[in-house]
């Protein structure tokens, strides 16, 4: 039966779209283990995908992806941790505020929410965005993670910014940096045009136009086009980067201790995650994927869940495998 939120925890379930009645081809199972719930977080309504027992473990992804994105993931995670998937603010049925999107607040929604849910300490798995929260909360919060595992992002500030003229790989891969900071203009030229932004973000940072099959993308393009507030909290996220600059030239000034685990795609990151994480920490071990783009949980699940169970398996007390 799918778990339930703490007694103490007033949540509501969310049923149709966006929650896990609502979105199709999940694995099989997956509605019998895991259950959509609304958690309030000093006053901010954010929806989980949770299932599991054992030991926490918290998923959050990122731009432009919600809880979904961990679907192929979660069932083997499951069978080891009390498995916690979020829709950040801003992000799916998740509220969507009209500020709060810089890396310290996003940091504190994520400890708020696992406080609430009875967990002061617990680990993560970030990616993309969630890389850079995850960053955030060890920096911000220390104490409350035992062990991260990171994929798939660089962090602003962290280290020096891609040229906006440079690499032509690079400026394909990283131009809606600049395009998604944009106020206001960016909003009217996507409204209506959805797929074909969205689309093209998919299509162009997996490893093959359809290594994030169709189906997927249309959830994330649903989602994005449920509110107008759905696309401007998406583009929100790149508009607080200023903040993140100034916010990590702080905390880099001292370097993590908690293990962490930095993944990349081999013909995404590569290389490029662990380098990020050594700027910034002690105790850092990389894993690359090959052939493997920016998308890894859903392109590469069985290699991607088989670096996560290694690498947490001193939290759990789960066998290592060779």
């Amino acid at each position: 039966m799918p778990t339930a939120i703490p007694s103490t925890i007033k949540a509501s379930h969310p049923q149709g779209v966006g929650s896990v009645t609502g979105v199709p081809e999940l694995p099989e199972g997956f509605r019998d283990t895991f259950a959509s719930s609304f958690v309030d977080v000093d006053g901010l309504n954010l929806h989980v995908v949770i299932g599991g027992s054992g030991k926490p473990l918290l998923l959050l992804g990122g731009w432009p992806q919600t809880w979904y994105a961990w679907r192929f993931v979660m069932p083997e995670l499951v069978k080891h941790f009390k498995v916690i998937a979020v829709d950040p603010r801003g992000v799916g049925l998740s509220d969507k505020p009209s500020d709060g999107y810089d890396q310290a607040t996003l940091a504190t929604d994520m400890i708020g929410l696992m406080s609430a849910l009875g967990y002061e300490r617990f680990s993560m798995v970030g990616y993309d965005i969630g890389m850079w929260v995850a960053y955030a909360m060890a920096a911000d919060h220390p104490g409350h993670l035992e062990r991260m595992a990171v994929a798939e992002a660089i962090i602003p500030g962290v280290s020096l910014s891609p040229p906006l003229l440079g690499d032509r790989w690079l400026s394909d891969f990283l131009w809606h940096f600049n395009f998604n900071r944009a106020l206001g203009v960016n909003e009217r030229m996507v409204e209506g045009r959805e797929e074909i932004y969205f689309g093209h973000q998919f299509a162009s940072k997996a490893a093959t136009p359809t290594s994030v099959p169709p189906y997927a993308v249309k959830v994330y393009v649903d989602a994005l086009k449920a509110s107008p507030d759905a696309l401007r909290a998406s583009f929100d996220y790149y508009r607080a980067i200023d903040q993140d600059i100034e916010q990590n030239k702080v905390r880099k000034a001292t370097k993590l201790d908690l293990p962490i685990l930095a993944i990349g795609g081999g013909v995404a990151c590569g290389e490029g995650v662990e380098n990020e994480m050594r700027s910034v920490a002690n105790d850092v071990k990389g894993v690359v994927i090959p052939g493997c783009g920016h998308f890894a949980p859903e392109e590469a699940p069985e290699a991607f869940t088989a670096a996560l169970l290694d690498f947490f398996a001193p939290y759990e007390g789960i066998p290592e495998t060779k």
